[in-house]
């Protein structure tokens, strides 16, 4: 009989496995979701995004309600966090995914589709990922991380209103309802988008697979005497923990976030021969090798400092309701619209016309 820990690793898979099938078929991404929004008025995909996040704060917080999946336990919870490093990871991330024109789950995805820069993307993201974690900046992480941190009394949006004299689950139902009600409003509030059955399946796919991998880590996976991480979808950390296991597997074990990269990697290649999508592809020129290698530099260590990415923090630790989570989010946003607007925007080094294809590709 399987144990705990190995349900959580089979869960991984299956995950990943099932989000590289979705993101290759609706290419879900924060990036092109910004970028068709911003540039060109078309809001499908940043609806799709806000019908995921809708779905994994609503799902998430009815397990946590339950007393399924103690959601404390995982990252984005602590008792203490610097909110200025996790803003400024989340600002280098956000520019860094500009720079390489896809996140590290896009690039995943993309991957099984045999775009080869998005192997560059992910080896290069994951080695800053693990140097800024474990290597030669992390000393330098950790002291400005214990310089800022702080202990705050309250550290989720529910234990923020029972301030004001409200019970736990009232001020749980409160906060789940109205941003979970308010980002599927959003969601549906527009026409063309109702007309996108895909990407309506999407958004509730991804949303779902949030709360999937809340509930095979925190429930399926729960074991006393061997505890597994309570997490779900997220891909700094994962992406460095798999090139590493891939180097040294005969002194590591294998875990959720490891299946889960490789699942996302199989998915989508799957999906790509069955449905003929899959192609080779290179970079231009050195300088868009060059400038993707530093975007990916800039996702793995900024990622790292922000405790996640913009799938990691945009939707896992969003649906956590955590305040840290939030702050690590605003400085995503505010490195994306540093790369895609103003002064510090990154010119496209394709024509207009072959930029529509989407993020890496």
């Amino acid at each position: 009989m399987p144990t705990p820990a190995n349900i959580a690793v089979y869960s991984g898979l299956l995950i990943g496995l099932a989000y590289g099938a979705v993101g290759l078929l609706s290419g879900f991404c924060l990036l092109s979701s910004l970028r068709g929004w911003w540039a060109r008025g078309d809001s499908r995909l940043i609806r799709t995004y806000a019908l995921a996040l809708g779905v994994a704060i609503a799902t998430a917080q009815l397990l946590a309600a339950g007393g399924v999946v103690d959601l404390g336990k995982s990252i984005y919870l602590q008792p203490s966090f610097s909110a200025p490093l996790m803003l400024l990871g989340g600002v280098l991330f956000g520019y860094g995914m500009v720079l390489s024109n896809g996140c590290g789950s896009r690039a995943l995805v993309l991957l099984g589709r045999g775009n080869l820069r998005s192997l560059v993307v992910v080896l290069v993201l994951g080695i800053a990922a693990q140097m800024t974690l474990k290597g030669l900046i992390a000393p330098t992480r950790v002291a400005v991380l214990q310089w800022t941190q702080i202990a705050p009394s309250v550290i989720s949006l529910p234990a923020l209103l029972s301030k004001f004299g409200l019970s736990e689950p009232i001020a749980r139902m409160l906060a789940a309802s109205a941003i979970s009600g308010a980002l599927i409003i959003f969601a549906f509030a527009h026409a063309s988008f109702l007309r996108s059955k895909g990407q309506i399946a999407a958004g509730l796919a991804v949303g779902l697979l949030v709360t999937a991998g809340w509930f095979a880590t925190g429930y399926l996976g729960a074991d006393d005497f061997n505890p597994t991480p309570v997490t779900s979808l997220t891909f700094i950390a994962p992406v460095a923990d798999s090139i590493q296991y891939v180097m040294l597997s005969t002194g590591l074990a294998l875990n959720f976030g490891i299946t889960l990269v490789a699942g996302v990697v199989m998915g989508s290649l799957v999906t790509a021969l069955a449905t003929q999508r899959f192609h080779w592809e290179g970079y231009s020129s050195p300088r868009h090798m060059l400038r993707s290698i530093g975007g990916a530099a800039l996702m793995g260590a900024g990622g790292a400092m922000a405790y996640g990415c913009s799938i990691g923090q945009g939707l896992t630790g969003l649906s956590t309701l955590a305040l840290a989570s939030f702050v690590a989010v605003a400085g995503i946003l505010l490195g994306s619209a540093l790369g895609l607007r103003g002064m510090l925007r990154v010119q496209p080094l394709v024509p207009a016309q072959d930029a529509r294809s989407g993020p890496l590709s």
